[in-house]
């Protein structure tokens, strides 16, 4: 972009940022602490060119961002995100201070804010989507109205339907000395239950959206299908590490599944194919269950649902059994 579009597009952010009406002098102290050193004259010239082109408007005598302004945001920005998943991934993997011996600390997680009374009629399935082993570990969350999750906030007439996301294992790794690649999000074909092959994939170096999400959005997952026979698709990702870290690796699958994080599908040997999937050599694949799993359901049955993978840290302490779901979710209805 040259040095116009970047200023029209910082004020655009900034209005999106602030949340509430603004006015050229609130913006230009906004983006001076940004980095964005623009005079008050030369803001309030800006936003007069996107008011004519309807990306703002005025709102009293200051101004907000359109819905047009909005949709511009996201798609300028959407060539420039290409990429940073797999960095948020790292960084969220990094940033999580879970211990496997206290079980205390916080863990990734995904969020889905759902109306209660849609997943309580979707309740029996998606409880099912965890007893049949097509979740990431047997845990969820269930967040308040009101209650706030990194950027997300559940409007007050939703909850919070929070589910371990799989880069919570990616953070274990870590911490016990084995680094992990993480290569893409796909669409796992289940027969009789058991994972055969991928037959989408979306590498994470190339999206700015988890894949998981758009496999989801997009009609693509058979939930009800692998839940009712074993025959389906569900969302799984595939990982790479050292191949001399894989007894490591088993140990630890072992132990998060006993603390309900269970995640790990397939742990490949070195230097071999994992579900046809050929794997650098030096290393194991590895084949993670999706995180967003068990929201998918409601997806399939028409239900649209907002998720976000990756949404932000949870104590793991407030994480519940599958099986107290229920009950939990009984006093938001």
């Amino acid at each position: 972009m040259d040095k116009k579009q970047r200023n029209r597009i910082a004020i655009l952010g900034a209005l999106h940022k602030i949340g509430s009406p603004a006015n050229s002098v609130g913006l230009a102290k906004f983006l001076g602490a940004a980095g964005h050193n623009l005079s008050e004259r030369t803001v309030r010239l800006y936003l007069s060119e996107l008011d004519c082109e309807g990306l703002t408007k005025q709102h009293g005598k200051k101004r907000i961002i359109t819905e047009k302004g909005a949709a511009e945001l996201h798609a300028t920005h959407t060539f420039q995100r290409v990429g940073c998943l797999s960095a948020k991934i790292d960084q969220m993997a990094y940033s999580m201070t879970f211990d496997l011996v206290t079980r205390t600390g916080l863990v990734v997680v995904n969020l889905s804010v759902v109306d209660p009374r849609q997943l309580a009629a979707c309740l029996d399935t998606v409880c099912k989507v965890f007893a049949r082993g097509y979740a990431m570990g047997s845990l969820l969350a269930l967040l308040a109205p009101g209650e706030s999750l990194g950027n997300w906030t559940v409007p007050s007439d939703k909850v919070g339907f929070c589910t371990v996301c799989s880069i919570t294992l990616n953070g274990v790794l870590m911490k016990h000395g084995v680094p992990t690649t993480s290569r893409f999000g796909g669409l796992l074909e289940l027969r009789d239950g058991l994972p055969t092959r991928f037959v989408e994939m979306i590498h994470y170096d190339g999206t700015s959206i988890d894949p998981l999400e758009i496999f989801i959005r997009s009609g693509m997952t058979d939930y009800c299908g692998a839940v009712r026979d074993g025959n389906g698709l569900i969302g799984a990702g595939f990982r790479e590490m050292p191949a001399n870290s894989r007894d490591l690796a088993v140990q630890l699958a072992d132990r998060v599944s006993a603390i309900g994080l269970g995640g790990f599908m397939e742990i490949g040997w070195p230097d071999q194919p994992v579900l046809e999937v050929p794997v650098t050599p030096g290393r194991i694949g590895v084949v993670m269950i999706g995180g967003l799993n068990p929201i998918a359901v409601l997806e399939e049955r028409g239900h649209r649902v907002h998720s976000r993978a990756l949404a932000g840290l949870l104590e793991y302490n407030r994480l519940i059994h599958f099986d107290e779901f229920p009950k939990t979710l009984a006093q938001y209805l």
